[in-house]
């Protein structure tokens, strides 16, 4: 039987899918400060770097998804909530572990800065931020999860089907250990 290019783009697909897990920053991977964004103040809750080079060695793919109410307010600019990924990127590469995308929503409708004024469908507990990821990555939503600590985290994860993992403090290694399949 002939081979056609859909069957060949949906074997490639397929073989490219793979779980993902979806992690809140502030209060999950940091420690929270508050419009947390400088870098020199980074500091990873307990297990956090482990819990990513755990996913990455299962072969999950990683992503951050994170609100961003500081630069609506003008706490701080976008570029400074990139350079902080960055020092995180830097961080986990010292250990061989990485973050394969980093998704942040600059919006809040109650924001100062009149640009980031509105109701975003990026912003948790909408999904937007983990519906982009999905359209752009090959992700097995079924065996994907979502690890926050707060109910945004939980009611982004539902509204885009898929598992919710509340974090309540302590190793976010022994959490992800306890979840990926």
């Amino acid at each position: 039987m002939p081979v056609t290019y859909a069957q060949v783009q949906d074997e490639f697909v397929a073989q490219r899918t793979r779980p993902a897990l979806f992690l809140d920053r502030d209060g999950t991977l940091n420690v929270d400060r508050g419009y947390t964004h400088d870098p020199a103040t980074l500091q990873w809750q307990p297990g956090a770097r482990a819990a990513i080079k755990l996913a990455n060695d299962r072969g999950y793919y990683v992503f951050v998804v994170t609100n961003q109410a500081g630069v609506a307010r003008g706490f701080y600019d976008e570029d400074a909530v990139r350079q902080f990924h960055d020092a995180m990127q830097a961080d986990l590469a010292q250990i061989g572990a990485h973050i394969d995308a980093l998704e942040w929503c600059p919006h809040h409708v109650d924001a100062t800065v009149e640009a980031y004024r509105k109701d975003c469908p990026r912003r948790k507990p909408a999904p937007g931020m983990i519906n982009d990821l999905l359209a752009f990555w090959p992700v097995d939503m079924a065996r994907s999860l979502m690890i926050g600590d707060a109910e945004t985290d939980m009611a982004a994860a539902k509204a885009a089907g898929i598992t919710g993992v509340h974090y309540k403090g302590g190793s976010l290694h022994a959490l992800v250990l306890d979840h990926l399949k």
